[in-house]
């Protein structure tokens, strides 16, 4: 900027000559004393698992050990590990001495085109340049928020679902509005609902599907239905689908983009689930671009967001065209048949339990429990009921309230078989002494 006559550039700041270097003074009077206090960014990034959990009085019994349903990482039991041929595929890739430098931002160009052979069908055909190489699915989905949303936008969040939508959007100044999903329906949308909620500020419409923290899976009408709501609104699709392939009953495991003939998708996805290593932090979004609607703006924009973190780790980068070619099905079927066993185990156990009303799931790791809260009068609501299950049975489960769905909990179902079958055992026990039939009063009504 040049100086005016009064010695000021043009933006207002004096500048004065020390040693023929420029510096500049502001004319504001400086600070007095230290006052350094996190962004408004930090205080409004809240995990609502954490704030219910760390509320909570976990102290189990301590003639009981510990059984822990709570945790979404298929690895901590140690009874589902990765297959041989996704381990070579990191070891060959280190050994090669290919991958210790910065990747592109959105990843190496040849893993990009290997999700994208991967992943590619006709109905909904992708290329390398379709495909952005994140840090986990996590950045997957905070890019994909972020590109398509600015602050006081709303976006549409399933209920009860995965919370770390809620976290990433309200730290960016977006308005969360939830959308019912109906157990009784085995968890489908309530469609009516989302679509009264859309304004000409919701920028973004997200599916989890397969669903966390229901193990739902939607069909192929409902999926279409889901389409047709977001097609008439013009509202892009954020799909969750990291759970996809991990379906454990004969209906549709296909991805939401195969049956959009005019809605943008940004689907998300990545290693953590189906090939179990959720700390190897390698996602990706996969871009579903019908009728050129996002353009050059949208991936462009993509492209500058990913250049914040510098892409994932370039050795999983490295491996990954490897791991998705070198596979067996075998792996896929194994890990498949496990969660399709243990949610019937689980399901069945606690289908004849007082007061619990499991809803069967269809794929991902979960099933969620309803709970009659009528029926046990000892607690005020799922928090003080999964709180009190550890006291007393040292049986860990999510509360659902931490997915704002009161009185319902969630289990994970990779645990092993005999710990699934002693956590039902003692979900029963703890029902059995707690439960209260309905008073005699209610009964004459109903007759």
């Amino acid at each position: 900027s040049r100086m005016n006559r009064n010695g000021v550039h043009g933006n207002g700041v004096h500048h004065v000559n020390i040693k023929g270097a420029l510096y500049p003074i502001k004319s504001k009077s400086r600070r007095q004393r230290w006052e350094v206090k996190p962004s408004e960014m930090a205080n409004n990034t809240l995990n609502p698992i954490r704030a219910i959990v760390d509320g909570m009085k976990l102290t189990p019994n301590p003639e009981k050990p510990m059984i822990a349903l709570s945790i979404g990482d298929p690895t901590v039991f140690g009874n589902l590990p990765t297959d041989g041929a996704v381990l070579q595929a990191m070891k060959d890739a280190i050994d090669s001495q290919k991958y210790n430098g910065y990747a592109p931002s959105v990843g190496y160009l040849q893993s990009r085109q290997a999700v994208a052979n991967f992943y590619s069908c006709p109905e909904a055909p992708l290329e390398a340049e379709d495909v952005i190489l994140t840090s986990g699915c996590s950045q997957a989905i905070d890019l994909a928020i972020s590109v398509l949303c600015n602050p006081g936008d709303n976006i549409l969040v399933p209920c009860p679902g995965f919370s770390l939508y809620k976290t990433l959007a309200v730290s960016m100044g977006i308005e969360v509005k939830l959308y019912n999903l109906l157990p009784e329906k085995s968890w489908e949308v309530d469609l009516q609902h989302m679509e009264s909620l859309i304004d000409e500020r919701t920028s973004c419409l997200i599916i989890t599907n397969p669903s966390n923290p229901c193990g739902s899976v939607f069909n192929k009408k409902h999926l279409q239905e889901i389409l047709k709501v977001a097609s008439r609104h013009c509202v892009p699709i954020l799909a969750d689908e990291i759970y996809s392939d991990m379906v454990t009953v004969d209906s549709n495991d296909d991805a939401l983009a195969s049956f959009s003939s005019d809605v943008p998708i940004l689907s998300c996805g990545g290693l953590a689930k189906r090939w179990l290593v959720p700390g190897w932090r390698m996602g990706w979004i996969l871009i579903h671009d019908r009728d050129d609607i996002f353009g050059t703006e949208i991936r462009q924009g993509l492209v500058k967001l990913s250049q914040r973190i510098l892409g994932a780790c370039s050795i999983v980068q490295g491996a990954l065209e490897q791991i998705l070619d070198s596979t067996p099905q075998s792996f896929y079927n194994n890990t498949i048949g496990f969660l399709k066993s243990n949610s019937e185990i689980c399901f069945s156990e606690l289908s004849s339990v007082p007061g619990l009303n499991p809803v069967m799931p269809s794929g991902a790791m979960y099933i969620m429990i309803g709970i009659d809260m009528d029926h046990f009068p000892d607690f005020k609501n799922d928090v003080d009921f999964t709180e009190r299950l550890v006291t007393e049975q040292s049986v860990f489960c999510l509360p659902a309230s931490a997915f704002e769905y009161p009185n319902f909990f969630r289990i994970v179902v990779t645990v092993p078989e005999e710990m699934m079958l002693e956590a039902c055992a003692r979900i029963r026990e703890f029902c059995q002494s707690h439960y209260r039939p309905p008073s005699r009063d209610s009964n004459d009504l109903d007759q």
